[in-house]
């Protein structure tokens, strides 16, 4: 077991990480980049160890997946039973027990009480994918609206779905079609102000469908319940309930995207869960098996079960291996209280954040739930122009302190911290300290 403390035995990166630097520029694409080029060589808890001996405070979690920390003894022990009894059959050739036992249990945590089916996948972007299709296979329609400052994956589809252009869009094009965008619920940035968003974006969404795609052609419409990599946007009270039941209204299927923020993120199971909205379809990963490659789409029975039989599947699917991983994730988040200590580092992270936002007027915003929490930075406070060079330089000088954090936002200026929910308390406030010494050499 890795000690729970930060080591800084050489400079960040350090020598071997550097040379193992250029093996990479030698072997891999340079369009596969890395945020801190450090390389890890064990992991544990809130902690990661790389190849130089240096230890670094985990404020990412590998973008919200190692939710119930790296090395979670759970996991590793399930993992390592599956894989002395099989790797792999394919469970469309001859399934296995794990698959239907994950998919049980996503039924049982999932938003609502209705009858529900799942299908497994190996990630986000497949998932979403998949949802679009049964979307469209279940309503007879084409039409998919997402919004402004979306991300919903890589692939042709989600790419479409994507808002943000750098790095994901450009030059990838032509995406696929039928897909259609309306303005996002941002308080922050909403032009009238945060007291006018709820209504008037909901009006502009709906407004917008109307006129656009006609709500007899629309087939789905997916949300992320707080957005992820467009800068950790949490939507107006009442704007996500809005959305659902006026989608249910229409017949429209109304798809949350809660592949960052599902799985005790953000307080709750899942982020629906705070306003008791009830998505017809959602889509899960990240957090979902300790760091083994699985996601899913999870619904209402009568909408998954329309799909022709063979219409949803892949060869690697609800692997064996990640399944056994995903199930002792869940019993780590059920018997731990997960979502529980989400919210007790909400607790101790936020007002740390407040202070410091009060302190540096760059910091305009400071929001989120849970362990799933951002701060915007900006050059101006009263015109709001995003300042994604000091976002930069911040991350750095976190680098290089050994603090793992992660910039985010259409417009690249938002710090979102991703803790494990098994990070200690002390790590977590070493952590914060951290960040305010970065805060006092760049912008004090």
């Amino acid at each position: 077991m890795i000690e729970q403390k930060r080591i800084l035995a050489t400079a960040i990166p350090g020598p071997m990480s550097v040379e193992l630097g250029l093996r990479k520029a030698r072997a891999v694409s340079a369009g596969v980049s890395t945020g801190l080029p450090v390389y890890v060589e064990a992991a544990a808890g809130g902690i990661l160890r790389d190849v130089d001996g240096n230890q670094l405070i985990d404020f990412g979690s590998g973008i919200a997946v190692t939710t119930v920390g790296n090395g979670n003894p759970r996991v590793v022990s399930a993992v390592q039973d599956q894989i002395a009894d099989f790797t792999h059959t394919c469970f469309m050739v001859t399934p296995y027990e794990e698959y239907v036992a994950v998919a049980e249990k996503l039924a049982e945590h999932t938003p609502g009480d209705h009858e529900k089916r799942s299908a497994l996948f190996n990630s986000g972007a497949e998932a979403v994918e998949n949802a679009v299709k049964i979307a469209r296979s279940y309503t007879g329609r084409n039409g998919v609206v997402a919004f402004d400052h979306a991300y919903h994956g890589r692939t042709n589809l989600t790419m479409a779905l994507t808002a943000k252009n750098m790095p994901y869009k450009h030059r990838f094009g032509p995406f696929a079609s039928d897909v259609y965008r309306a303005p996002m619920a941002y308080p922050y940035r909403w032009p009238t102000g945060p007291e006018h968003c709820l209504e008037e974006a909901f009006e502009a969404f709906t407004s917008m469908v109307h006129a656009q795609v006609g709500e007899e052609n629309t087939a789905a419409v997916i949300l992320e319940p707080i957005q992820g990599e467009g800068g950790f946007i949490v939507p107006p009270e009442g704007f996500l309930s809005r959305v659902a039941d006026w989608c249910r209204e229409h017949g429209i299927v109304f798809i949350a995207d809660e592949v960052q923020s599902g799985f005790c993120r953000t307080g709750d199971w899942f982020a629906c869960d705070h306003e008791g909205v009830v998505p017809d379809l959602i889509t899960t990963a990240k957090g979902i098996a300790g760091g083994m490659p699985l996601s899913a789409v999870t619904g209402r029975a009568e909408i998954m079960d329309a799909i022709h039989p063979g219409g949803l599947g892949g060869t690697y699917g609800g692997n064996p291996v990640a399944c056994a991983a995903a199930l002792a994730s869940i019993e780590t988040m059920e018997t731990e209280d997960l979502a529980g200590r989400a919210r007790a580092i909400e607790a101790v992270v936020v007002p740390r954040l407040k202070a410091l936002a009060d302190t540096y007027a760059a910091i305009g915003d400071v929001r989120g739930r849970g362990a799933m929490l951002a701060i915007e930075l900006v050059s101006d406070p009263e015109d709001k122009a995003p300042d994604a060079a000091l976002a930069a330089a911040v991350n750095k000088a976190c680098h290089a302190r050994g603090l793992v954090t992660l910039t985010a936002g259409t417009y690249g200026n938002v710090f979102r911290f991703l803790p494990p929910l098994s990070i200690g308390d002390d790590l977590l406030v070493e952590g914060l300290d951290i960040l305010e010494e970065a805060f006092a050499e760049v912008a004090g």
